[in-house]
């Protein structure tokens, strides 16, 4: 059986997209564990899988590349976002994800010739049942110490809805990932705090509306970048005064986004803002679990992208270079 597949990825966190009108079409792990192997064209961070809806104009459902599932990919929902919205030809969408259905749309592009999208992050929560985790019969961690962690990192903890513990570090922290991977390994295998593992990000503040983020993510490892992690982090440095201002620039090693939060009576606002890129289509085999790519015709956008990187990080520190 041929079929269309799409490489496509959010800030350099790469996904094959893939639509399907049935939720059993096929051995989805099967598939995403082939696509994401390196030897496979590259390989990927997991698979978008877009899917008919009851509540709304699509279904997103995400399979990282170990075969375990994602509650939510903000990067991940651009790219579906896009796919979904030029299908349909609207500027505008919602779409059904694990935990709830979320508002989408095309953007003013960030660069030149980069097709933007923004997508809504929700819900958010930093009680502690919600990621879940525990520490100490405290039902929030919000910019503290864990002595079991690091002596020197204030940590937080929040869901949005993907569980993510934040970090705030210095440059050291960033140059040497040595803590981090530690870190991310320990909580991400049978442990006392958390369960069902965590994204661990690192966030470095560079001035009074820019962070840069780099993330460990649960069932992937170190990523280009994560879509929830970075919006997590720009909460976490605006509620902090970290950062003042209530759009974000937060750098990654894929790129950057743009992260808008707003508080409302107590409520946050998310929103994450940037390039929805199609890196190019294919058409692949799929025969049971048997799978052999055809045919690969590449986009010129992934040129355009690199472009914009380009400009950025030339404004950035020099570690990201």
């Amino acid at each position: 059986m041929e079929r269309t597949i799409f490489k496509v990825h959010g800030s350099g966190n790469t996904f094959y997209l893939f639509e399907s009108d049935q939720e059993t079409e096929h051995d989805w792990v099967s598939l995403t564990k082939w696509l994401c192997k390196v030897e496979n064209e590259g390989g990927a961070d997991g698979l978008l899988l877009v899917l008919p809806s009851t509540v709304a104009d699509a279904k997103m459902r995400v399979i990282n590349a170990d075969g375990s599932e994602a509650s939510m990919c903000g990067n991940g929902l651009r790219c579906v976002a896009r796919y979904v919205c030029e299908k349909l030809k609207k500027d505008e969408a919602i779409i059904e994800t694990m935990k709830a259905n979320l508002k989408v749309k095309r953007e003013e592009p960030i660069y030149e010739g980069v097709p933007t999208y923004a997508v809504e992050i929700s819900p958010v929560s930093f009680n502690l049942e919600s990621l879940p985790m525990k520490y100490n019969n405290q039902s929030e961690i919000n910019y503290q110490l864990i002595p079991e962690f690091s002596q020197d990192i204030k940590y937080t903890a929040v869901s949005v809805p993907n569980p993510h513990l934040i970090g705030i570090v210095g440059e050291q922290y960033i140059t040497n990932d040595a803590h981090q991977t530690s870190l991310a390994q320990f909580l991400n295998v049978e442990n006392d705090y958390c369960s069902d593992g965590i994204n661990v990000s690192y966030a470095l503040p560079l001035k009074n509306d820019t962070i840069f983020v780099r993330t460990f993510e649960r069932g992937v490892g170190f990523t280009n970048a994560c879509g929830t992690a970075m919006t997590a982090s720009a909460l976490v440095a605006k509620i902090n005064n970290i950062v003042q201002n209530e759009t974000i620039t937060v750098l990654n090693p894929g790129g950057f986004v743009k992260c808008k939060v707003i508080e409302d009576n107590g409520e946050y606002q998310l929103t994450l803002i940037g390039n929805a890129t199609v890196i190019a289509s294919y058409e692949i085999d799929i025969e049971q679990n048997n799978y052999k790519f055809i045919s690969r015709k590449d986009t010129d956008e992934q040129k355009e992208y690199k472009k914009c990187v380009k400009v950025v990080r030339e404004e950035s520190a020099s570690f990201i270079l």
